[in-house]
Parts: C-alpha cells; sequence; structure tokens
C-alpha cells in the first residue's frame, strides 16, 4: 500500500517562495516509489471564511478528503508579519472539527526575507497543529533570507539550506515508515493472532 502524502503551499503570490522551497521537497518525495504525493496550492480552491458559505463546495470537499486520507502532510509557509500566512491558516480552518489533520504526521517548512527566517510562523503552526491533534515533527526547517536562497528561476543557490528543506520531506517519510507502518503491521499480526485463537 502506498504512502500518501498531500503537500500544502500557503503562499497564493504568483512566483512565490514558498513553492520554490516546496518544489524542492516535493522533488525528494518524489525519490520514494511507495510514496503518492498530492500537492494542493490553495489559490485553485477558493476555500470560504469560517461561517460563510462555499463557492465551490466540491473542491472544499476534495480537499478536506484527501487530507483525511493522507498517511501525512507537509506544510510550507511564508511568514507575514510574525505569523503563518493567512491563506495556511484558512485552509487549516477548513479541515473541520474535528480536524482532518487529526493524529497525522506533519512536517513544517517556513520561509521568510528576514535574517531570523521563519521563526515565529513555524513555531505558530507547530502550536495549531498541535492544537488540532496532528503529530507535528519535532524538525522544522525554517530558510532565512529566501530572496538570496533561490533565483528567479526556482534553482537553490545555498548547498546546505537545500539539503535541510529536503530533510522536511525526508524526515516526515522516515517517521511513517518506522512508526506509522510500523503500528499498522503490528495491528495486523496482532489481528490475525486473534483470529487464530
Amino acid at each position: 500500500m502506498a504512502i500518501q502524502i498531500v503537500t500544502l503551499c500557503g503562499s497564493v503570490r504568483p512566483g512565490n517562495y514558498t513553492a520554490k522551497a516546496l518544489d524542492l521537497a516535493l522533488d525528494e518525495l518524489a525519490k520514494y516509489p511507495d510514496v503518492d504525493v498530492t500537492p494542493i496550492y490553495l489559490e485553485k480552491l477558493e476555500l470560504p471564511l469560517p461561517g460563510l458559505p462555499a463557492r465551490n463546495p466540491e473542491a472544499v470537499e476534495w480537499f478536506q478528503h484527501t487530507v483525511k486520507d493522507a498517511t501525512g502532510v507537509l506544510l510550507a509557509s511564508p511568514e507575514y508579519h510574525g505569523g503563518i500566512s493567512s491563506p495556511m491558516k484558512l485552509a487549516i480552518d477548513n479541515l473541520g472539527f474535528p480536524s482532518m489533520l487529526a493524529n497525522k504526521p506533519v512536517s513544517i517548512l517556513g520561509v521568510a526575507a528576514g535574517v531570523i527566517g521563519a521563526i515565529k510562523s513555524t513555531e505558530q503552526l507547530r502550536a495549531i497543529c498541535a492544537h488540532v491533534g496532528a503529530l507535528p515533527l519535532p524538525m522544522v526547517v525554517s530558510v532565512a533570507k529566501v530572496q538570496q536562497v533561490f533565483d528567479e528561476q526556482g534553482h537553490c543557490l545555498d548547498a546546505a539550506m537545500e539539503g535541510l528543506i529536503r530533510r522536511s520531506a525526508s524526515n516526515l517519510i522516515a517517521y511513517i515508515k518506522d512508526t506509522v507502518c510500523a503500528k499498522i503491521s503490528l495491528e495486523e499480526v496482532l489481528r490475525e493472532q486473534g483470529e487464530r485463537r
């Protein structure tokens, strides 16, 4: 059974740096033959503000079911004014209560133009994920001075940072294989033993 990964880009600006960083993580995920990836870009969904009806209910329903069916999730968000982007928060708010993120391992990737990186937004995103019952992974990747890390074509100019961005993907897969898949295998063994008795 393939591991299902959903990636979510929290910026909707054309040519945004969040998508450039996420592209490296997607390239890393593509190295795993047993992993299926569904990248989600929020500008295509027209998610409603909380309490308002959806203009495209089918897209919202697809979004919710896609996240619900995922084995793990990678969230990539820019930092705006010391916090996560409003599209990222809106996406999480549209995942219902209980949240479709509940009990899912989540890898967090943040980008920022400033010298300290996306420290505040990644911590905020970690807190929100934990609050809705997700399992944010310990290693958070924060890209500082992102406009100097990537060129206009999306090429990463910093090999060390590229390695960290790729680890946001590979660590998620390692966690799933070591923890989630191991738990499923153990449950199958215990079920089979119970059926033999």
